[in-house]
């Protein structure tokens, strides 16, 4: 494919609102309020942001680098600064980890979907035993996980498939914003609750004696995926942006989007949580059973008050899962457009397949078919091999790659937009790529397996 016909972004806006879609998730809305619930509140946060800041930006620099120098997909990019092909496995191993993470991924967004379909129709209202019951008997459904999990599937896919500026850049302009939209609203109504005060407390006055080590490696940990970092998305996506982006402004302004919508998730769920005293520290189970048990006691005197909420909150989360789901099924779909020179719609087809069987699969294994793999439930399979073993060491790779592989001259012209910036930060970002982002990612491997 000639580089010139593929495409591109269209303006800068659509450049951070796009890429902080492909961050912005499952992660932001329901993992950061568990893990800050677990983990202490306010400190947690703090720790969060400075790894953000000696991590995050930096590895999405990295990323930038290698995918906008290439201005082609992941895994043809990482051959193409050193002329080694063998990089390119490293590409491969990105579109291998986003076509896993799409399929079972797919399968929680469509719990999602269920979960607003029965907010519409009144199904959430009861006591904790029975929103508990009605979460047991829908996800181990033979066919209704399975079905709105590719219903997702088929909404990313029809993105996609519309191309860069058409499909990916207009989903962001109006996702994005309907994103904000629905937490400030929720948030405005979570945060007048009787007792709420203590929730926005919990979240935003920090109390460093709640830092242990696993505090401190939870918050690595989070700064990391909460990113996308090592999954050829920030790469696939930098090959779009326009040559004159500043690589380290836009790397900013998505990590703090992506840390605003995270904190407006927690004084979205905390206030609300605390004014019922229940602690939000339920781990994933959160948004499925505790959550709606948390809008029925909160809004109990006004109860079209917590349909409504409930309604938006699911709502809420349908559209940060689709701003995910559409980087990951980009990845892919580049690479068989580009490698293999299909149309688009083609790739697109394949990925949409091969996610789709995943989806299927996961769905089943988590009630009505026991599927396993090395002990584990596929949809646990998977996430194992995907956040704990390939994004990790997708991430240390590229840090090798771009700090002591890649030759100097073309990291700076990148860094710098060939000298039109000013490249006083360089050396320092380079230096944090090459010493401080491989010991931190090695860290993060380790504590998943618990071996720190």
């Amino acid at each position: 494919m000639n580089i010139q016909d593929r495409g591109h972004f269209g303006s800068k806006i659509g450049i951070v609102l796009a890429t902080a879609g492909s961050a912005v998730g499952l992660g932001n809305v329901w993992r950061f309020p568990y893990m800050t619930g677990q983990d202490g509140g306010a400190a947690f946060i703090l720790l969060y942001i400075g790894f953000v800041l000696l991590l995050g930006i930096p590895g999405m620099v990295a990323e930038f680098i290698v995918g906008r120098n290439a201005s082609t997909n992941a895994a043809r990019a990482y051959g193409s600064l050193t002329g080694h092909r063998a990089w390119g496995l490293v590409g491969v191993m990105g579109v291998v980890t986003s076509t896993f993470i799409l399929g079972f991924y797919a399968v929680v967004a469509g719990w999602c979907l269920q979960y607003l379909y029965a907010s519409i129709t009144g199904q959430l209202a009861g006591d904790a035993d029975y929103v508990k019951t009605y979460f047991a008997a829908f996800s181990s459904d033979l066919w209704k996980p399975a079905l709105w999990g590719l219903t997702f599937i088929g909404l990313t896919h029809a993105v996609v498939t519309q191309g860069v500026r058409k499909g990916i850049e207009r989903a962001a302009k109006i996702l994005m914003p309907t994103l904000f939209i629905l937490l400030l609203i929720i948030v405005g109504a979570s945060c007048m609750l009787p007792g709420a005060g203590a929730g926005v407390e919990f979240l935003l006055k920090p109390d460093f004696s709640k830092i242990t080590r696993n505090v401190f490696l939870d918050a690595l940990g989070q700064a990391f995926f909460s990113l996308s970092l090592g999954t050829a998305c920030l790469c696939t996506y930098a090959s779009y942006f326009r040559k004159d982006t500043n690589l380290l402004h836009a790397a900013g302004q998505i990590a703090l989007l992506d840390l605003l919508v995270a904190v407006l998730a927690g004084l979205m769920i905390f206030p609300a949580a605390f004014s019922v005293g229940i602690n939000p520290d339920a781990g994933p189970s959160l948004i499925f059973i505790t959550l709606p048990n948390v809008f029925n006691q909160a809004f109990s005197s006004m109860p079209l008050v917590g349909y409504v909420i409930s309604l938006l909150f699911y709502l809420l989360l349908a559209l940060a899962a689709l701003t995910s789901t559409i980087s990951m099924h980009e990845i892919g779909t580049a690479f068989f457009h580009e490698e293999l020179y299909l149309r688009r719609r083609w790739a697109a087809g394949i990925i949409t397949i091969l996610a789709g069987i995943i989806c299927v699969l996961c769905s089943l294994s988590e009630g009505a078919v026991p599927i396993q793999l090395c002990g584990m439930k596929l949809l646990d399979f998977f996430d194992f091999v995907t956040a704990q073993i390939s994004m990790p060491l997708g991430a240390f790779l590229t840090c090798i790659y771009v700090g002591w592989v890649t030759k100097r001259r073309h990291v700076y012209e990148e860094y710098t937009n060939h000298g039109t910036l000013n490249k006083g930060s360089v050396t320092v970002w380079l230096f944090i790529i090459r010493f401080v982002c491989p010991v931190l990612i090695a860290m993060i491997f380790l504590h998943q397996f618990g071996w720190i």
